[in-house]
């Protein structure tokens, strides 16, 4: 269930959200026929930050991050693996961050359910901008009664 707490706090159950069919592009699977279904439940103002509820049934594939991800898997378990790196295996309540411009290989063995943050990247020139704006609002902030 999502529900709205207060004016700007936005509360989602692990087990609640309506998920739509997200097929996974074909030429990206490797074995199985692996089902996937996801629901975006928030966005930032800016756009450039929102939170989605993703699930997906037994299959093995490839997946290339075009955004940074961050997730926290809520059901199920999955093996996931960085080039030739050694496997890691998440499990429920385990956290993972994929940083964007990277292929990862996901191996669900029967069922995998996440909560993802995905963050459009910002170049380095604008960071430093945003940074230095959000530091001066924190110091405004700060100096008021």
């Amino acid at each position: 269930m999502t529900e709205t707490v207060g004016s700007r706090v936005l509360h989602v159950s692990r087990g609640e959200v309506e998920l739509e069919d997200h097929p996974i592009n074909p030429e990206w699977v490797i074995e199985g026929a692996p089902h996937a279904r996801i629901s975006e439940w928030a966005e930032s103002d800016d756009g450039t930050t929102s939170h989605w509820t993703w699930d997906c049934t037994a299959g093995r594939f490839r997946w290339y991050y075009d955004v940074d991800e961050t997730i926290v898997i809520i059901a199920g378990s999955v093996s996931i693996q960085v080039d030739d790196e050694p496997p890691v295996v998440l499990q429920v309540g385990d956290a993972a961050y994929f940083a964007a411009g990277h292929w990862v290989t996901w191996n669900v063995e029967s069922y995998v359910r996440k909560h993802a943050v995905v963050r459009v990247p910002v170049p380095r020139a604008m960071r430093y901008a945003v940074n230095g704006f959000g530091r001066r609002m924190h110091r405004l902030r700060d100096a008021m009664p």
